[in-house]
């Protein structure tokens, strides 16, 4: 037998679906055994096929969480001035943007929605700092903000990935 891909190549291989001669250049292996690039066709899963509706989706959800979670955020750090709670609200708020993004679009995955997911702390940070100003009439940065950002963007990341 002549592979139907290689016709130069000799081989006794052959597609478990089809039938057709394959060589093991273009031999796909699966589960079921070996089959030809035809009939391999590897998809992504329904999980992580996007379109560009659920990306707009996801990013206009993503930042009306960046801002209600912000307030939460500014108005929690304000009257509950503990140092290490904003670590704990820079989680809370990661895992609720997370969770809220990836319910806005059915559940889908993927490294873009983990990206506009991690955007969205460092915006939901910025909407707690007027908060801030409201009450101490400066805005103050603790460098603690910045792990406490990183911890968000994780968690975040983390939910959507």
């Amino acid at each position: 037998m002549k592979c139907a891909y290689h016709p130069d190549v000799e081989t006794n291989l052959s597609c478990g679906k089809c039938g057709q001669p394959i060589c093991p250049k273009c031999m796909v292996e699966t589960p079921v055994g070996a089959r030809c690039p035809d009939c391999a066709k590897v998809s992504k899963l329904p999980t992580y096929r996007l379109s560009a509706k659920h990306y707009l989706i996801a990013a206009g959800t993503a930042l009306g969480m960046a801002i209600a979670g912000g307030f939460v955020w500014g108005i929690l750090r304000e009257f509950l001035p503990f140092i290490f709670l904003n670590l704990l609200l820079a989680g809370g708020v990661g895992y609720a943007i997370g969770e809220v993004v990836g319910r806005s679009v059915n559940r889908k995955r993927g490294k873009w929605l983990a990206l506009i997911g991690g955007v969205a702390i460092p915006i939901s940070y910025l909407a707690s700092i007027p908060f801030n100003m409201l009450f101490e009439y400066t805005a103050v940065f603790h460098p603690l903000d910045i792990l406490a950002i990183a911890i968000g963007i994780f968690v975040a990341v983390i939910r959507l990935r």
